[in-house]
């Protein structure tokens, strides 16, 4: 009788959770919530994720705090949240390292089954830039060149397995070139590199290059989105300068550990999207070169697995294997 008794009592504590969460976690959030960033402060990830961060305090109640713990391309602050709390007060604002790690690093978790999805938040592509003495004005004449000189050429980026790292990659994939790569502690010395011709071209985000570019300190060729960018609408998307149905741009968004109630997932999903849908949100992004998206966490989770794969081909056609 008695363990009949605990087995009853054990099965309707459990009943309770599962109704609790079934209900849509309606006493969700109970304490401040957590974005952890695993950058520092200043870039895309961080000021988005603080972005939101703050209208998803508004609507929910509790206050947002973003925590940044920079270190490994991300991967510091990812493992803090793989290993936190499945409640939905731990979330990671994400940028697409998160689909580069596995293809450059030994991980101690996995981007997919240890995450589950809430949205993508943003996208912003990759100019294509080159030194106005190298001679050359379009995205064909680039690719002219480095046919007619195989291995001469050099890229430069802001670190082997960075976005502007594998942006460049995937261009030279699509491309079919045989350059090399010159990789730099950050962007503004790729940028600098590229600027007097010790690099041949850079792939950078948007928004960093709006002065020299107008400046004529660099020339653009191309961005990397499959349609103009909105931030230089007169520069042609390499999709349409000889390499049909090219892509590659650098997102962001949220997800949570995979053990995390769907209904919270559900409700996060759909606070995020409101606070995207936002003028205010929507104008600040814009000027600092990004496009607001919102996705279902199906979505998200499904992009994540793709691009890991792609990523993850790439890598390996170039000869980069994880350390």
């Amino acid at each position: 009788m008695q363990k009949t008794a605990v087995a009853v009592s054990l099965l309707l504590v459990s009943g309770g959770v599962f109704a609790a969460q079934a209900k849509g976690g309606s006493d969700f959030p109970t304490r401040p919530i957590r974005i952890v960033v695993g950058f520092t402060p200043g870039g895309q990830p961080d000021i988005f994720s603080r972005l939101i961060g703050g209208k998803l305090g508004e609507a929910l109640g509790q206050p947002v705090v973003v925590d940044n713990r920079p270190g490994a391309g991300g991967a510091i602050g990812t493992k803090i949240v793989a290993d936190s709390t499945p409640d939905g007060h731990t979330l990671l604002g994400v940028s697409s390292s998160h689909v580069i790690a596995p293809a450059v690093r030994k991980l101690n978790y996995d981007p997919v089954k240890d995450f589950a999805g809430i949205t993508q938040m943003y996208s912003s592509a990759y100019l294509l830039v080159v030194p106005p003495s190298l001679g050359v004005k379009t995205a064909r004449d680039l690719i002219a060149m480095a046919k007619a000189k195989p291995g001469a050429l050099n890229f430069s980026s802001a670190g082997t397995g960075s976005g502007t790292h594998f942006a460049s990659e995937v261009f030279k994939d699509a491309a079919k070139i045989d350059v090399v790569h010159v990789p730099y502690k950050g962007i503004p010395e790729a940028m600098n590199d590229t600027m007097t011709n010790r690099v041949q071209f850079f792939m950078a985000p948007v928004a960093s290059l709006a002065s020299l570019v107008r400046d004529g300190r660099l020339v653009s060729l191309g961005v990397t989105s499959l349609k103009r960018s909105t931030v230089y609408p007169d520069i042609p998307a390499l999709a349409e300068s000889g390499l049909p149905g090219f892509e590659f741009e650098s997102w962001g968004g949220m997800v949570a550990p995979v053990k995390t109630p769907r209904p919270i997932i559900t409700r996060l999903n759909r606070e995020i999207a409101t606070a995207l849908a936002a003028p205010d949100t929507q104008q600040r992004m814009r000027a600092l070169g990004a496009e607001p998206v919102s996705t279902t966490p199906e979505a998200y989770d499904r992009r994540i697995a793709t691009e890991i794969a792609n990523i993850g081909a790439i890598a390996r056609r170039a000869g980069i294997t994880p350390q």
